[in-house]
C-alpha cells in the first residue's frame, strides 16, 4: 500500500468512529451538536467531506478542440474596462490639426470667388425671369449678400497685398543701406480710405455709400440727442 491508500483507510477508520460515538447521542443532543457546529461541518464528520467529481471530457479526435465544462464559478470581482472617452476637437483650434495659413488657404479655396461670380449670374437671370415679389426680394438679398463678400475678399487681399509691398519696400531701403521709413498709422489709415474711396468710384457705388454714411451719423446724432435729452 503507498500513502495514500494509508491516508484514506484512516479516515474511513476516524469516521466510522464518530458515527459509532454519534449514534449512541439522542436526537435532541445530535439537534444542539448540529446547531452549534453548523451543517456544514456536522455533514463531513458525518458522511466525510464531499468529492468533487472531476469529469475529462475525451475527444474523439485529436484535432478537435477539447470540450471544456460551462459550470466554471464566477469570479467575484468583475473587471471593468474603462472605455476611452470621445473627445471632439475642432481643428480651427486644435494645434495637432497644423496652423492656419492665409496663403494655403487661398490656393486650396480661391476657386470660391469663380463659384460666387457664377450664382450672381444666374441669381441675376432668374431675377428677370421671376414675377413673384417674395422670390424677387430673396433672390436681391442674395446677390447682395454673395456681391459684398467678393467685395471684402477684394479688399482683403488688397490689404495684404499693401502690406507685403511695404515690407519688401523696407527690405530693399535696408539693403541699400537707407534709413527705413515707417509709415504711421494715421497714414495708413489715410491711404485705405483713398483707395476704398476710388474702388468706390469706379464700381459706381460712391453715392449710395456716401448716403448709407450720413444715415449712420444722423442715427448716432440722434442717440446722442436722446441720451443728453434723458439726462
Amino acid at each position: 500500500m503507498n500513502d495514500e491508500e494509508n491516508a484514506l483507510l484512516d479516515e474511513d477508520k476516524d469516521q466510522n468512529q464518530i458515527r459509532a460515538e454519534l449514534s449512541q447521542m439522542s436526537f435532541e443532543d445530535l439537534q444542539k451538536l448540529k446547531e452549534k457546529l453548523g451543517t456544514k461541518v456536522y455533514n463531513a464528520a458525518l458522511f466525510g467531506p464531499k468529492k468533487v467529481r472531476k469529469i475529462e471530457f475525451k475527444r474523439e479526435n485529436r484535432n478537435r478542440p477539447r470540450e471544456m465544462s460551462a459550470k466554471k464559478p464566477v469570479a467575484r470581482f468583475r473587471e471593468i474596462v474603462h472605455a476611452k472617452k470621445n473627445i471632439p476637437r475642432d481643428p480651427r483650434f486644435d494645434s495637432l490639426c497644423g496652423t492656419f495659413s492665409s496663403k494655403q488657404f487661398k490656393k486650396a479655396y480661391g476657386f470660391l470667388s469663380e463659384v460666387k461670380e457664377n450664382d450672381i449670374k444666374k441669381l441675376k437671370k432668374e431675377l428677370q425671369e421671376t414675377e413673384d415679389p417674395k422670390m424677387i426680394k430673396k433672390i436681391k438679398y442674395l446677390i447682395q449678400r454673395l456681391e459684398n463678400q467678393l467685395r471684402e475678399g477684394k479688399r482683403r487681399d488688397q490689404k495684404e497685398q499693401k502690406v507685403s509691398e511695404d515690407k519688401k519696400e523696407l527690405v530693399e531701403a535696408i539693403k541699400k543701406g537707407e534709413k527705413p521709413a515707417f509709415k504711421k498709422k494715421s497714414e495708413k489709415k489715410m491711404l485705405d480710405l483713398v483707395s476704398q474711396y476710388e474702388e468706390l468710384k469706379s464700381s459706381g457705388k460712391l453715392k449710395k455709400h456716401i448716403q448709407r454714411l450720413r444715415k449712420k451719423n444722423q442715427h448716432k446724432d440722434r442717440q446722442k440727442l436722446t441720451a443728453t435729452d434723458m439726462e
